[in-house]
């Protein structure tokens, strides 16, 4: 018999199930821990990295890292396409690159810490407020 994992996702009322076996194949890895918690919290407070690259290059870039499993290279693409009120505006590929980041991370965020999705989102972007490294760090490589 074949054993699977069912994962279901409420918000887009799907369920998906994976076999055991395959899970490592596949990609699958286990929720963070507390201790990976306070990791991706430190990742939040520090300074945004923004690399002086064409938009379509840093786009793929960010788009590797949401989709890498990563926890912590999925925190750096918050961190780094977050903007405050005070903050100029994001383009409109920017802001779905942070849109869905920062769903998937509030969702694991959310699971940790045994909330919903909407609390996640209030604490990691009232750490990204009241982060002392709101300046860019901006790269000049290639």
């Amino acid at each position: 018999m074949l054993k699977m994992y069912v994962i279901e996702f409420e918000k887009e009322k799907m369920i998906l199930r994976v076999p055991i076996e395959k899970t490592k194949e596949i990609g699958v890895r286990k929720v963070s821990t507390k201790n990976q918690l306070k990791e991706i919290f430190e990742i939040l407070t520090g300074k945004a990295k923004i690399r002086r690259t064409m938009w379509s290059r840093r786009a793929q870039e960010y788009e590797a890292k949401i989709n890498s499993g990563d926890i912590k290279l999925l925190t750096e693409v918050v961190r780094d396409l977050f903007r405050s009120d005070s903050q100029p505006e994001q383009s409109y590929s920017e802001r779905q690159l942070y849109e869905a980041a920062r769903e998937r991370l509030s969702r694991e965020v959310a699971v940790i810490e045994k909330t919903d999705e909407q609390k996640a989102v209030e604490k990691m972007e009232t750490i990204l407020n009241n982060s002392n490294g709101r300046n860019e760090e901006i790269n000049t490589e290639d």
